[in-house]
């Protein structure tokens, strides 16, 4: 791959436009708004405007909202601005079949989804890394007798920007992935803000009761609203399956919670099992999230460690760490209520534990047991 065509600057759109910039392809960059065309540019993402007429590039990527991908892509298939076309929009089922709908062209095209993104959205979030040993799904159509499946030119270019861009390739159905999405990206994204709704006209001494895990079940209720309304509408029905789904484990888990509070020995005692159920389950579908890098989950021990929040104590622990061949398999920080300083947990091999323990004694840490 030699050039490309990114439409639509956003996150998405602006960190493969960075990630392909920087191993030297040269990307042209497109955008209806001319601010964060400008913006993306200015970051090095590429260079404004789309190629030349009659000079089509290698790859177009459109990274616009899902209710404009299939018009889009079509608009690229008519006026030839590239041999093959991708899109990266987050639900693959409705837009394919909008897109033969219109006419497009099924064999220069390749739905696809980088399994990766941030709370914030638009260019300036925007980073090369962003999908490094992220999932990216591919869902090529197979030959019909009323379309031609996808061609190998246009899964070879859509393989080469992943590896470009350093991710994996994952091939699924554009059905089967969009059920798969509603599950462990659309479904997360409502819970997460009905939880943080309940803030809003909580009383203040409530709220500064906050901890960390407000914090991680909120984080993402801090997305856009306008690209959660795009996403949803393109998948509403997925989603709405499994929130029927939720709700029904919500109405088991109010009913086990009412008899917990009966003055009835019996009821008690069935809504502690209830809820013990329920989190029983939790910690089965908990244990098969995928681990670092999309591995198998691993069981790691944690370290916590009082720290101070001064410029340069990260650094200090991390080189601390480092120094006795610990490696920081992930990280977490509690922060303390009032004060300026917070617990940060380390989480390590179980066999690093009593070296790594040692060493930061040693060097004055002090540790929680």
């Amino acid at each position: 791959m030699r050039t490309a065509l990114v439409l639509g600057t956003g996150l998405i759109g602006t960190s493969a436009a960075l990630a392909l910039s920087a191993r030297g392809v040269k990307v042209h960059l497109s955008d209806r708004d001319p601010e964060r065309l400008r913006t993306a540019a200015a970051l090095g993402a590429g260079i404004e405007g789309e190629p030349a007429p009659g000079s089509p590039v290698d790859l177009a990527i459109v990274a616009v909202p899902p209710a404009h991908l299939a018009a889009t892509v079509a608009d690229v298939q008519r006026r030839g601005l590239a041999r093959g076309v991708i899109d990266v929009g987050s639900v693959k089922g409705g837009p394919r079949r909008e897109l033969i709908a219109l006419g497009g062209d099924l064999t220069t095209y390749l739905g696809s989804h980088p399994m990766s993104g941030r709370e914030q959205s638009g260019p300036l979030a925007a980073t090369a890394d962003l999908f490094e040993g992220r999932p990216w799904v591919l869902t090529p159509t197979q030959g019909t007798d009323t379309a031609r499946g996808t061609d190998t030119e246009v899964l070879n270019l859509a393989l080469e920007l992943i590896a470009l861009c350093g991710a994996v390739p994952v091939v699924m159905d554009a059905d089967a992935h969009d059920r798969a999405v509603a599950l462990v990206s659309h479904t997360p994204q409502l819970l997460s803000t009905l939880v943080a709704a309940r803030l809003e006209e909580a009383a203040e001494t409530d709220v500064r009761l906050c901890g960390q895990g407000i914090r991680d079940v909120t984080r993402i209720a801090g997305s856009d609203p306008g690209m959660w309304v795009d996403i949803l509408a393109a998948n509403p029905g997925p989603v709405a399956d499994i929130l029927a789904e939720v709700a029904t484990d919500l109405d088991t888990a109010v009913r086990a919670l009412r008899e917990l509070d009966s003055a009835d020995e019996a009821k008690r005692v069935s809504g502690a099992a209830g809820v013990e159920a329920l989190l029983r389950r939790g910690n089965a579908g908990r244990a098969r999230v995928p681990g670092k890098h999309g591995q198998a989950p691993t069981a790691y021990e944690t370290v916590t460690v009082l720290i101070s929040d001064r410029p340069g104590q990260l650094a200090r622990i991390f080189a601390d760490a480092g120094s006795v061949g610990v490696n920081i398999e992930d990280v977490r920080i509690e922060h303390a209520t009032g004060q300026q300083a917070g617990y940060m947990q380390l989480m390590v091999e179980p066999g690093a534990v009593p070296v790594l323990e040692q060493e930061l004694r040693e060097r004055g840490w002090s540790l929680r047991q």
